[in-house]
């Protein structure tokens, strides 16, 4: 794996299926990003209203409170600005519809580079391909190329005002064995465990959550041939250009 470069990226939109998607997988490298003064977006799929669904807390309660959780975890690692699109949490699929709400979202914020979670089932550790996971990822991919940046593609959206966008890179969320890439987060790794704590209709366990974040990072780092004491995230990288 190679570090991941920074150079020249001014702006990242993330795209994910459920709150606390990110803050799992990337809020370290966020955190690593906005230090740097890179602006980062968050896009949600779902409001994860299906969430939790062990924790008593009614359905209808579920989604405000997974937003307002979403938000405050945004708010630790730098990021001010959140889309929900309000997709049914469980039953996502990676529509046409889908695809062109997303490409909405890229011709509005003009990213150079788009993190996602990958459209790939992981057999080694089935938690990550969640078929939400699975359909948000397919539909990032697919809204990043061919959709943003082709003009007819989804003529509405001209109608609006929308101009193609061209997006360099996509980054995606994938287990160490198929990563490009990795950010160091040793700096702000205790900024990603307080993103992840923020969930707390999700996450009850705040010293389970921190031992099983520590200790993946750590595998990571060291699967990076960093040294030890360090962690990490990683991804693919997928050149768009």
């Amino acid at each position: 794996m190679e570090e991941l470069d920074l150079t020249g990226v001014e702006r990242v939109l993330v795209v994910m299926a459920h709150p606390d998607d990110v803050d799992f997988g990337f809020a370290g490298s966020v955190a690593v990003m906005t230090d740097a003064g890179i602006e980062v977006v968050y896009c949600l799929v779902t409001d994860g209203d299906a969430g939790g669904s062990e924790t008593g807390i009614l359905r209808g309660d579920m989604a405000p409170m997974r937003r307002d959780e979403q938000r405050a975890a945004a708010a630790i690692v730098g990021v001010h600005d959140v889309h929900f699109l309000g997709y049914p949490d469980g039953r996502l699929e990676a529509t046409i519809e889908l695809r062109k709400d997303l490409t909405r979202v890229i011709r509005k914020v003009r990213p150079n580079r788009v993190l996602t979670q990958s459209p790939d089932r992981n057999w080694d550790r089935i938690y990550a391909s969640h078929p939400d996971h699975l359909a948000a990822g397919e539909a990032a991919v697919c809204a990043v190329y061919p959709d943003a940046r082709n003009r007819w593609a989804h003529p509405e959206l001209a109608d609006e005002g929308l101009e193609p966008w061209t997006v360099d890179a996509l980054w995606l969320g994938i287990g160490h064995d198929g990563a490009t890439h990795y950010v160091d987060i040793t700096t702000a790794v205790d900024r990603k465990i307080d993103a992840l704590l923020s969930h707390k209709s999700q996450l009850p366990d705040p010293g389970a959550t921190e031992t099983m974040v520590r200790s993946w990072t750590g595998a990571i780092a060291q699967a990076a041939g960093l040294p030890e004491g360090r962690v990490a995230e990683a991804m693919r990288v997928v050149n768009t250009r």
